[in-house]
């Protein structure tokens, strides 16, 4: 059997079969194709149990987005709590095995909405139903109780908003191999206009959207997947990130190349916007800005992205043309800079 990119077959076979029960080998790995940063396999072993293991990129790593052993804690730290999460099974920390850590956790039967077509058998009502549990799992995880779940040590508790200013602006700097001076010019606006912290911190996924989430046969939110960006931080910030995924019917701009939202059934970005505030007793204030700063970062991050795909580490994603991901960072940018005047 061949080994798929970033498994060595004979260690990892080796290593699953000691550290996981009731799954024997041989193991068949499929790379699934959804993501642009770490890899995640669907994991088949000899007597048909199946998993998923998680490990970093294979090259154009970033320490602070690829950090597996932060994921497996906060992963590890929200079982049983009312935010649903997989199972996990084990934790690598021998890079000699693969190259890099990784884990092993349950795999979560269900419902990805990642394009359009994925909501084609979705009536009006599943469509809400869809709609209220994934914000009712974020308004969970924004009012977890972090020292509870043992998360409360995951980030600094203030300052969240300038730490990401400074933290994306790095990224680019870092990761990017194109001259962008709108890139600075919006963080310099965004750092003096940045609003003041109105609420009490928790827990931010990062990048929570349909795609990051598993949907049971009911449309509920049965799993919240890839914890990597996750961190301590504005629960405002963090649902209006997400609220920006919540592409409408007729918008050419978004962030996805085909958003499962503009599936004609589902709610209004407004009706989810009233959903969140209403769930989770919260007033969204200073939105403009924090819709500006979305923007910025969503350009950030594909820039990201982009400067991988440049050094070969796709992820087994489908993407488009290097030129057509800058053009659309380029148009993110400008956005954002609407938004700020």
């Amino acid at each position: 059997m061949e080994s798929p990119k970033g498994i060595e077959l004979e260690q990892v076979t080796a290593w699953l079969a000691a550290n996981l029960q009731d799954m024997p080998p041989p193991y068949e790995f499929e790379l699934i194709a959804a993501g642009g940063s770490n890899l995640t396999y669907r994991v088949t072993a000899a007597n048909a149990a199946r998993f998923i293991l998680r490990r970093p990129p294979v090259r154009a790593r970033i320490a602070t987005a690829h950090d597996m052993q932060r994921e497996y804690k906060i992963i590890g730290g929200l079982q049983g709590s009312a935010v649903p999460v997989p199972q996990l099974y084990a934790w690598c920390d021998d890079s000699a095995v693969t190259g890099s850590e990784f884990y092993c956790m349950e795999l979560v039967e269900g419902l990805a909405l990642r394009e359009q077509s994925d909501c084609a058998a979705m009536t009006a009502a599943a469509c809400w139903q869809a709609m209220e549990s994934l914000v009712a799992a974020q308004v969970a995880f924004h009012q977890i109780d972090l020292e509870a779940v043992g998360l409360a040590d995951l980030a600094q508790h203030d300052g969240y908003l300038q730490r990401q200013l400074k933290r994306w602006k790095r990224q680019v700097e870092v990761a990017s191999q194109r001259e962008q001076p709108l890139f600075d010019e919006l963080h310099a606006a965004l750092v003096a206009t940045s609003p003041p912290s109105e609420l009490a911190p928790g827990l931010a996924h990062g990048d929570y959207r349909f795609d990051n989430c598993i949907l049971g046969d009911d449309y509920r939110v049965a799993a919240v997947l890839d914890w990597e960006l996750c961190t301590i931080g504005d629960p405002r910030a963090d649902f209006i990130w997400s609220l920006n995924y919540w592409a409408e019917p007729g918008e050419s701009l978004t962030w996805l190349m085909a958003p499962p939202t503009q599936h004609p059934e589902f709610p209004g970005r407004q009706q989810v916007l009233d959903c969140y505030c209403e769930m989770s007793a919260v007033s969204i204030t200073h939105m403009q800005w924090y819709n500006a700063f979305s923007w910025w970062k969503q350009a950030c991050i594909v820039e990201g992205v982009l400067a991988r795909l440049q050094q070969g580490a796709s992820g087994g994603m489908k993407v488009q043309s290097l030129e057509a991901i800058g053009e659309r960072i380029d148009a993110y940018l400008q956005h954002a800079r609407e938004l700020l005047s």
